[in-house]
């Protein structure tokens, strides 16, 4: 076992329970086998729980640079498009080099909220010359220092609007022509570090992407690629697609047999449910980002018929990071249904369980999501994995459930202790 990390904790999340005095062992990267304590421990977690590591499923990593930059107000107020528009300043203002800084930045604070998994939602490709995609480079090599697990979400982006050219800042993101894009992005797949390293294909959305190239994208895409666009965030954009199209983005991509295997949809905050159960019928799943969804003014999405439908079909992001607390979406993700309903629990599952449901939409969910092979301490997944402290009186007293009840009921990014992310040790006081 010379070879080997065993890791030992007060505590560990397995298959859905928090039991006592578990042993991992790591080997090259992934979990080799999680049971009881069987041999010496080479690492000893005393006084933690161990957790899989938090998958975040959405994520504009460089959009960190927005933070206090859009909170001005006009006696109208603002919404969505006005808060599009200081994105755009953004993007013109962004250089190469402070691009990176951004995104590390954003990856950093993640690994110190627990999220060892991005989904980074790629569309910023091109520097002040517009062309030549520089910018994928530089969003690897943040994640890459920082040393988070990322999954690049190539983003194509062909148009301003339905039927608009692109403008203003949208022309960093041009991805015209598609089969430039697909040979980029078959470029970058060349030389992925597969350890942590993965990549998927996003069209930005129905506004962006004129149909026949949505559905070409999807035709490309392998099925065991994620699949990401973002639907129905806004009302503005569904109206403009019933007018373009005669039906809604949801509804269109349901008639041009978009879902399926791989297929996520962001947000959904204005989705009817008879689409939505067709969707999730078809394979599909959807990410939301509450505190983004909040901070824009978006709206809440319909979970009643999602949850109802496939409970393990929500995964949560934290989109335009304008906080970086997953525990905190969870909550959210609750809270604002349970304000829309005028009830507790409104998302709990049949046993009332809701704290390992909500962790799975962290967890497996957002690795399902995400086509990567962790989200769970199992044996044969990545070691990813974080700890929770339990230094406290009231937490090493409190029975299993209550634990991970207050985690994500009450608890916080600063709970988060060490970070491992495919084996490798890359927060806290166990860092090796």
């Amino acid at each position: 076992m010379s070879d080997a990390q065993i890791i030992h904790a007060d505590a560990a999340y397995v298959e859905n329970e928090l039991v006592e005095h578990v042993q991992v062992v790591v080997r090259d990267g992934q979990i080799a086998d999680v049971g009881a304590q069987c041999d010496a421990a080479s690492v000893r977690l005393s006084g933690r729980a161990l957790l899989p590591g938090l998958v975040n499923a959405h994520s504009h990593a460089f959009q960190v640079g927005l933070r206090g930059q859009a909170e001005y107000y006009p006696p109208e107020g603002g919404d969505f498009w006005s808060w599009r528009e200081e994105m755009y300043r953004l993007v013109e203002r962004t250089g190469g080099e402070e691009f990176e800084r951004l995104c590390r930045a954003a990856f950093e604070e993640m690994l110190s909220a627990g999220i060892t998994t991005v989904g980074e939602f790629h569309y910023f490709h091109h520097d002040a010359n517009h062309r030549g995609y520089a910018m994928d480079e530089r969003v690897r090599r943040a994640a890459a220092a920082a040393g988070i697990r990322l999954v690049l979400l190539q983003s194509y982006y062909a148009t301003g609007a339905i039927g608009r050219p692109l403008a203003g800042g949208q022309r960093h993101f041009d991805s015209r022509p598609l089969d430039a894009f697909w040979k980029q992005l078959e470029a970058l797949r060349a030389t992925l570090d597969t350890r942590r390293e993965h990549i998927g294909v996003a069209p930005h959305s129905i506004r962006a992407v004129p149909p026949d190239q949505l559905v070409e994208l999807r035709r490309l895409a392998p099925p065991e690629m994620p699949f990401h666009i973002h639907v129905e965030e806004q009302t503005r954009e569904i109206e403009e697609c019933i007018a373009a199209y005669g039906s809604s983005p949801l509804e269109f991509l349901i008639r041009n047999r978009v879902p399926g295997a791989g297929m996520t949809a962001v947000h959904c905050t204005h989705s009817r449910p008879e689409a939505m159960s067709r969707f999730l019928a078809e394979g599909g799943r959807v990410c939301v980002c509450p505190l983004t969804e909040g901070n824009l003014g978006d709206g809440i999405a319909d979970l009643d018929t999602i949850l109802a439908r496939a409970g393990g079909a929500v995964c949560i992001g934290t989109d335009s990071n304008v906080r970086i607390d997953l525990l905190e979406e969870l909550r959210w993700l609750e809270f604002v249904q349970r304000l829309r309903r005028r009830r507790r629990g409104a998302t709990a599952p049949p046993d009332g369980r809701l704290a390992r449901q909500l962790l799975r939409c962290a967890t497996e969910n957002g690795a399902a999501a995400l086509a990567v092979a962790t989200g769970a301490l199992r044996a044969g997944l990545a070691a990813d994995m974080i700890t929770v402290d339990l230094s406290d009186a009231d937490r090493r007293s409190a029975p299993p459930d209550a634990l991970l009840n207050r985690l994500i009921f009450s608890g916080s990014a600063a709970d988060i202790r060490d970070v491992m992310v495919a084996g490798r040790w890359v927060r806290g006081p166990a860092q090796r």
